[in-house]
């Protein structure tokens, strides 16, 4: 019975894990034992230079996840695996993950619709922002509010000399060095 699993490795070494791991499975005639070598990882947007990036970050950082039919020698391909430090669960016997646990982690099934690539945060209260466009673009300002999830800033803009709030995207600013 085929069940996810899920492997510790090295932090930083995940990649190189998941391909010695597949080139053992291959090497060794273990193919039919396993399904798939995943190391999880989520579309993350930064703003680096006022432009928006899309990069890969890894959601378990040191864990490899398997889906393979656990017996003997399935075990002691993975075990031995170069990078490998043990397989993630209480006692000797390694623990399946539960399906609902796989499908959050791999982002499948009711949340495959809305996978869409969320942004890093990286803007601080009280940090002083360049606005780069809009109508106020190359007024400075300070941040007083921080919203993640919708890629908002409140940032207090001296207009006049007076400080004005004014709500901007992610985009539309970038720090003062």
């Amino acid at each position: 019975m085929f069940h996810w699993y899920v492997i510790n490795t090295y932090s930083g070494h995940e990649n190189k894990v998941k391909a010695n791991l597949e080139h053992r499975i291959v090497s060794m005639n273990q193919a039919p034992q396993f399904r798939r070598v995943v190391v999880p990882t989520e579309q993350v947007v930064e703003t680096k230079d006022g432009q928006k990036v899309t990069t890969d970050k890894r959601v378990l950082p040191g864990y490899v996840l398997v889906n393979m039919n656990l017996n003997d020698e399935a075990w002691s391909v993975v075990k031995n695996t170069p990078g490998v430090t043990g397989f993630v669960g209480a006692g000797a016997k390694p623990v399946p993950l539960a399906q609902t646990e796989v499908d959050k982690i791999l982002h499948t099934g009711a949340a495959a619709g809305a996978a869409a690539a969320r942004s890093q945060v990286q803007f601080t209260l009280g940090e002083s922002v360049k606005v780069t466009s809009g109508p106020l673009s190359d007024f400075d300002g300070e941040i007083v509010d921080v919203n993640g999830d919708q890629q908002k800033l409140k940032v207090l803009v001296d207009i006049f000399e007076r400080q004005v709030p004014v709500e901007l995207s992610f985009d539309q600013v970038k720090k003062i060095d």
